[in-house]
């Protein structure tokens, strides 16, 4: 605009898809260290976690951080679906020189892959089975329990599963809506690759005003956070942003889309969102999944076979 009204006439630009990849703001990384404790009868007693990422907020709305937190930055550890006698967050701020900002579901992309997977850990570890490990906790959460158990019906959850292949599931509160899922994965040992055969969603968003928009953002959601779970990722070097094209930024493709199963709740619970929730627990299923195939658990995002194939010689 200012160039036109220097020369007095029309001046294209033009904002590449390489300036699009360079310049634009990022989906914070974050790191975080949990520690969990059980009693004799395996039941879940204690909770530590301490996360360490960028701050959306600090940049955005500076107002919200309050005594140095950003509530997005917490979100899925501060308010778990979980009744957990003991609990402790700690948040530490990172400064970085990277440019962060939302996402689709914000911290809840993030936090619940950390939160969904550890709560599988500790079921394995107490000898547990996970949905049963989970309802204990729900006691006192009557919509996370109608979710679970209507997740478990509609997965088949118990009933035998292909030859090589795993199920996991993971559950989330998030935007005033209630979502889980169950994934049905196949990994390659040799190569670390991963196949998802099979996605379950069950939402509740209290009424269902308009059930197919419903579905479509629910099936839109699995297919954005599945691609994101197994191969998305921006690389940084030298002083800036190396990932400049798709070429560098695989994203899933139709032929790796599973069959997308979404049913929801019949509900008089209060309206949430539909948008966001349908992110949150599509990572963490698919990462309880495969520790279910192969033994294997994976702690890193994105999770490409490099990343698969660490897991796994670690196990």
């Amino acid at each position: 605009l200012e160039l036109s009204k220097i020369l007095g006439k029309p001046v294209k630009v033009i904002w590449t898809r390489e300036d699009d990849f360079q310049h634009d703001f990022y989906r914070p990384g974050i790191i975080c260290r949990i520690k969990g404790g059980l009693d004799s009868k395996g039941r879940l007693t204690a909770w530590s976690h301490k996360v360490v990422s960028a701050s959306i907020m600090s940049r955005v709305f500076p107002q919200f951080v309050k005594d140095g937190i950003d509530s997005t930055a917490v979100s899925g550890i501060v308010d778990m679906d979980y009744a957990i006698p003991n609990v402790h967050a700690e948040y530490v701020m990172l400064e970085s020189p990277i440019p962060v900002g939302f996402w689709r579901s914000v911290g809840d992309s993030s936090n619940p892959f950390t939160v969904e997977s550890f709560i599988d850990e500790l079921a394995h570890l107490g000898s547990q089975n996970p949905v049963a490990f989970r309802m204990e906790m729900l006691k006192d959460n009557p919509r996370g329990r109608r979710v679970l158990e209507l997740l478990a019906e509609k997965s088949g959850w118990g009933k035998p599963i292909e030859k090589g292949q795993g199920r996991g599931i993971a559950l989330r509160t998030s935007f005033g809506s209630t979502a889980g899922h169950v994934a049905e994965v196949s990994v390659d040992k040799s190569s670390g690759s991963i196949r998802v055969h099979r996605i379950v969603c069950v939402l509740d968003c209290g009424p269902a005003v308009f059930p197919d928009a419903i579905r479509a953002q629910m099936e839109g959601g699995a297919v954005f956070a599945l691609s994101a779970a197994l191969k998305e990722q921006v690389r940084f070097s030298k002083g800036g942003v190396s990932t400049a094209n798709y070429d560098d930024y695989p994203i899933l493709t139709m032929n790796e889309t599973p069959d997308i199963e979404v049913h929801i709740v019949k509900s008089d619970d209060k309206i949430g969102g539909v948008g966001e929730p349908g992110v949150p627990t599509v990572a963490p299923a698919v990462g309880n999944a495969i520790f279910d195939a192969v033994g294997a658990r994976v702690r890193r995002l994105p999770m490409t076979p490099t990343t698969v194939l660490e897991a796994i010689k670690s196990a």
